[in-house]
């Protein structure tokens, strides 16, 4: 098997991310979007050369450390992690107006 188990990583979570969190990412600009899969996708396939299949461990850690962070980060400022409400309260800690 060549980098098509990396790939298959990467396309769930692809589909997964945005499908579970994009409540989280509602007033997110397309760019930081764009810029954070092409980030993640060009690391986990330039492992690949290096460190062949270990590739997965870095979108597998990096998405494991990410859901960490934000179950912390959610929860000390009293945001519910899985529906992020208090809505105005989230959208104040992002910095976001609600409309």
């Amino acid at each position: 098997m060549g980098v098509e188990l990396e790939l298959a990583v990467l396309l769930g979570f692809a589909i997964l991310g945005p499908a579970i969190f994009a409540v989280f990412e509602i007033e997110t600009p397309w760019w930081r979007k764009v810029l954070k899969w092409s980030i993640v996708c060009a690391v986990t396939l330039g492992l690949y050369r290096v460190v062949g299949h270990w590739a997965v461990a870095f979108p597998l850690g990096a998405g494991l450390a990410g859901i960490t962070f934000h179950f912390w980060w959610c929860r000390k400022h009293g945001i519910d992690p899985l529906r992020a409400t208090p809505r105005d309260r989230y959208y104040q800690l992002r910095g976001w107006v609600r409309q």
